[in-house]
């Protein structure tokens, strides 16, 4: 049992903190312990009851205050969808969160943290003219595509350890999956999660003609958030999605050994 603590400690925070809400929402609604409609986005009980909540505070009502569903915003993030599909979802939000943080936001994990709380509130505006009520997916392609546009050029990406790819096609990919299993309701949502994924990208993280990124001061995570999740202390390179850098030619590949010159023939 120690074992597995310490292997579930060596998961980063942001990371272990997405991984363990996915299951904390989901298997209690595959169970039936839950019902979907407790946990989904729904705008009216959230923003309208909310506006009321705090009419009711101003007139010192403060126990009228548990109409307003907030908790929504957060659960609507997490509920998987049931079957075979839900254990390729988790997986792949491990893998695309940890290469994430272990990568580009090593020893930043509140970074992380902030910057998805941004996105987050991004996606739901976003989805917000589709009717979505679950941004599962959305949040994963998102993540996905951000992943995909800080990989280096020409990396390659291993799909489930059947397929080997460019990593740049992994969001579009999902989303033709996204068409497929799900219809054109299902891709625009996953459309809609690349258009953040890649704002995000661009405001945050692209960085041209020596300029800085757009939004990098409110990249940052604020003082209270950083204390609360800090820098991250897990190793640096975990297990992540596995990128496969571009191949280099055999003339720029670095030498390695001790050179034992041409060598001579026996007898001469």
């Amino acid at each position: 049992m120690d074992q597995f603590v310490a292997e579930i400690r060596k998961i980063p925070p942001v990371t272990r903190f997405l991984c363990f809400s996915s299951l904390g929402v989901t298997i209690p609604v595959l169970m039936k312990l839950v019902h979907p409609y407790k946990i989904i986005f729904i705008h009216q009980l959230v923003t309208k009851r909310m506006e009321a909540s705090c009419a009711h505070l101003v007139c010192n009502r403060i126990s009228q205050f548990h109409t307003c569903q907030i908790w929504r915003i957060f659960t609507s993030f997490f509920l998987g969808s049931g079957g075979i599909n839900y254990v390729f979802e988790l997986v792949m939000l491990y893998r695309t969160a940890d290469q994430l943080e272990s990568g580009p936001f090593a020893r930043r994990s509140a970074d992380f943290a902030w910057q998805l709380i941004l996105v987050g509130g991004a996606i739901i505006l976003a989805c917000l003219p589709l009717g979505a009520a679950i941004f599962t997916r959305p949040l994963l392609v998102a993540l996905t595509y951000l992943s995909s546009a800080l990989a280096p050029p020409g990396a390659q990406t291993s799909l489930l350890g059947l397929l080997t790819l460019p990593v740049k096609f992994m969001p579009y990919i999902m989303i033709a999956m996204d068409f497929l299993m799900g219809g054109p309701a299902a891709a625009a949502q996953g459309i809609a999660g690349a258009v953040v994924g890649h704002l995000w990208w661009w405001t945050m993280w692209a960085a041209e003609g020596g300029q800085r990124p757009m939004l990098e001061t409110y990249a940052r995570a604020p003082g209270w958030l950083r204390s609360l999740v800090g820098d991250g202390n897990g190793p640096v390179g975990g297990a992540g999605v596995h990128v496969i850098p571009p191949r280099q030619p055999a003339a720029a590949r670095p030498r390695t050994g001790h050179s034992w010159g041409s060598g001579r023939r026996l007898g001469t």
